[in-house]
């Protein structure tokens, strides 16, 4: 490969998905290095004041600051791209801060905002408390009813917001079916998709204007830095996102984007031997619980729906024990599986929504979304699942299930 071939989008984008996550964006330096170049810099110099200029003007090609610009984070951003299939992606220091800079760039007081009402707790608050504050109304829906994106439509909505699948309750969005809606209204649709990554689920192609993630999740994959992606068309991210982002600041260092560049890598195995490894995990652990949502299984009641926008289930999943007491005694008898509230990582990991993700959100909120006190998420990771369904069957007979 040439040194600025990862950049060749008349090459790249013929590339199959696998191909795309080790490859796009690669630009080798002078130095022809095969790892990508990790450049730790603010700043950069030019041999001339009228270069600079011409820089800041647009007239020439060049980095100016690493808030605008940074090397190795124009690969993540173009790998990240590649893969999605999007024109552009911009990245961002934490999920959230995707979330936030996806939202508030293009959303201005007088707005509304419909959302479903299922998702990540911090999500919730942007939508719950701090769009209000900027007097951008907000409405929350039921995100597996289309009948509720329809009635929600007011003549100022601007935006819709929705995860698939949904942190933690996994509830399924009909993508086709919400994107055509907006398409017919002129409504911009913003789908988290962290859960799946463009690995498992590509939401452009079901018509979403843009993909937004937490590229701390599946994408980096081994736990280790936190970061963001917004994806779109070039216009939106350089004339409505890119503005909001130069001057807010919310940028990605180029330490973490090289080390989710190296978790890209090896995304497309981890995605599908994690769905292998929860499948494998929730059909076990099924017939043991109250109740379970894990979209790759038949009693999840949109199951169809998610395989049929999902190329695999991915690896979380939610069941249901008999109150926190339970759910408490549970996560402390476990052995192998950490307590963490973390997802995407190469480790499984279990958590207690009500009092981690989503403690923020009022009893009501967590009650009309589906989270029960004895509700607990677990993220399947890459260990053998003998073992995994091993320490999850004595847990679960130490709490008398």
């Amino acid at each position: 490969m040439k040194k600025t071939t990862g950049f060749d989008r008349s090459k790249t984008r013929n590339w199959r998905p696998a191909t795309q996550a080790v490859r796009g964006g690669t630009w080798r330096s002078e130095h022809g290095e095969t790892s990508e170049a990790l450049f730790l810099t603010s700043g950069y110099t030019y041999d001339s004041a009228e270069e600079v200029a011409a820089r800041f003007a647009g007239e020439a090609q060049g980095m100016t600051y690493s808030r605008l610009q940074n090397p190795t984070v124009a690969m993540l951003e173009e790998r990240i791209a590649l893969m999605e299939g999007a024109e552009a992606c911009r990245t961002q220091a934490t999920g959230m801060a995707a979330m936030t800079t996806a939202l508030l760039c293009q959303l201005s007081a007088g707005d509304h905002v419909v959302a479903a009402k299922a998702a990540f707790g911090s999500c919730r608050w942007l939508v719950d408390t701090l769009l209000p504050r900027f007097a951008i109304e907000t409405s929350v829906v039921d995100g597996r009813d289309i009948d509720a994106w329809k009635a929600a439509i007011k003549p100022n909505t601007k935006l819709f917001f929705f995860e698939t699948p949904a942190n933690p309750t996994m509830d399924i969005v009909d993508l086709q079916a919400v994107c055509d809606l907006a398409k017919a209204h002129g409504i911009t649709t913003v789908v988290d998709n962290a859960f799946a990554t463009a690995a498992l689920q590509r939401p452009l192609e079901f018509g979403a204007d843009v993909v937004a993630y937490s590229a701390t999740k599946l994408m980096e994959g081994q736990g280790r830095v936190l970061a963001g992606a917004v994806c779109g068309t070039e216009k939106f991210v350089n004339e409505v996102l890119l503005p909001f982002q130069r001057n807010t600041g919310p940028n990605l260092s180029p330490f973490n984007a090289w080390i989710v560049l190296k978790g890209l890598e090896t995304l497309d195995l981890r995605a599908r031997r994690q769905s292998e490894n929860a499948l494998a995990v929730g059909k076990a652990v099924e017939g043991r619980v109250r109740r379970i949502l894990h979209p790759g299984l038949a009693s999840h009641p949109q199951h169809n729906l998610a395989m049929r926008q999902m190329d695999a289930c991915g690896p979380i999943f939610s069941f249901f024990l008999d109150g926190r007491a339970q759910a408490m005694a549970f996560l402390n008898a476990l052995e192998l599986v950490d307590i963490s509230n973390n997802i995407g990582d190469a480790r499984s990991l279990c958590c207690h929504p009500a009092s981690t993700t989503h403690y923020g959100v009022s009893a009501e909120v967590r009650a009309d979304m589906g989270i029960e006190e004895g509700m607990l998420r677990i993220n399947i990771g890459l260990e053998d699942p003998r073992d995994l369904i091993a320490d999850l069957d004595q847990a679960l007979t130490r709490v008398g299930l």
